[in-house]
């Protein structure tokens, strides 16, 4: 049998990429019995069919991890790509990709895109803002090269979630850091200034060496309604959770409780008072969905 990894999933058939390339598989039925679904990213074990060069997944390796948004596995981690103009930056939109890969607990970095487009005062503002927050920062240009050689670098030997709303230059990067790529990508709309889905389906690039990414279709909004409880919510702002245990309240909010430390260091200027903001509209959010 032929080892592999599923890289696309359409139909019913898994597109499974070997030494000797990619086969046509279809899963085995024992697979269904178990309620177990093969999902983009596994490690597979195939068995190659003579008669027409179709395979049968007959096994699935154990998973290092599983996201459910998208279903993939063995992410290793995830770059969350956001452009500082033409669409211009949304603070509010890129927390929520930080609280769902915080959730699924990748190792994150954030891509600032378009810093060509900006004046450099603007981009170290969001750049401090989000460094302060204990984040990797790899800012880049598609016009000037700038940062493709870092990007690159990051993707090396990871299957990475590469995330972000439409527009803001996901293909256009991929396609700078591997030439051979020809990624369809979508400019960017004058009436809503949003961009236009170029990436349809969810599927794994090879980037060769073991390097894969994900290139996901874009979002405009994301549910929160996979987070429990609202005491849960400050975990995935890793900023304001290495405050929380000094709070003077267990389980506090960080909203209108007394003698909370994450208050205090958002006026002393330690936390971002922008990413608190949201914070506390996501926390609204919470409250509202568990409501009903």
């Amino acid at each position: 049998m032929l080892e592999g990894t599923i890289i696309k999933g359409i139909g019913g058939f898994y597109y499974v990429e070997t030494e000797k390339g990619v086969y046509e598989c279809k899963a085995r039925g024992l697979f269904r019995k178990d309620n177990t679904i093969p999902l983009i990213g596994d490690r597979v074990l195939i068995r190659i069919s003579e008669e027409d060069n179709t395979g049968y997944i007959e096994e699935i390796k154990e998973r290092s991890s599983q996201l459910t948004r998208p279903p993939v596995a063995n992410v290793t981690q995830a770059i969350i790509v956001m452009s500082i103009k033409n669409p211009g930056i949304n603070c509010w939109l890129l927390d929520r990709f930080l609280v769902m890969a915080e959730y699924e607990n990748l190792d994150i970095k954030i891509c600032l895109n378009k810093i060509d487009l900006a004046e450099e005062q603007e981009v170290n503002q969001i750049y401090n803002i989000y460094d302060k927050a204990g984040y990797c920062i790899i800012k880049t240009s598609t016009k000037t090269k700038e940062g493709i050689g870092l990007l690159k670098e990051a993707l090396e030997g990871n299957i990475t979630v590469f995330a972000g709303p439409s527009g803001v230059g996901k293909s256009s990067l991929l396609n700078k850091v591997d030439t051979s790529l020809e990624l369809m990508t979508g400019k960017v709309s004058k009436k809503t200034a949003r961009g236009k889905h170029t990436t349809r389906h969810v599927e794994l690039i090879d980037l060769g060496s073991e390097s894969y990414v994900l290139d996901t279709p874009g979002f405009s909004s994301l549910n929160l309604d996979f987070i429990e409880s609202e005491v849960e919510l400050s975990r995935y702002f890793k900023d304001m959770n290495k405050y929380s245990e000094e709070c003077k309240f267990i389980g506090c909010l960080h909203h209108k409780e007394p003698d909370c430390e994450v208050k205090k260091q958002v006026e002393a200027g330690n936390i971002d008072r922008t990413r608190y903001k949201n914070y506390l509209s996501f926390l609204e959010e919470i409250r509202n969905i568990r409501r009903y």
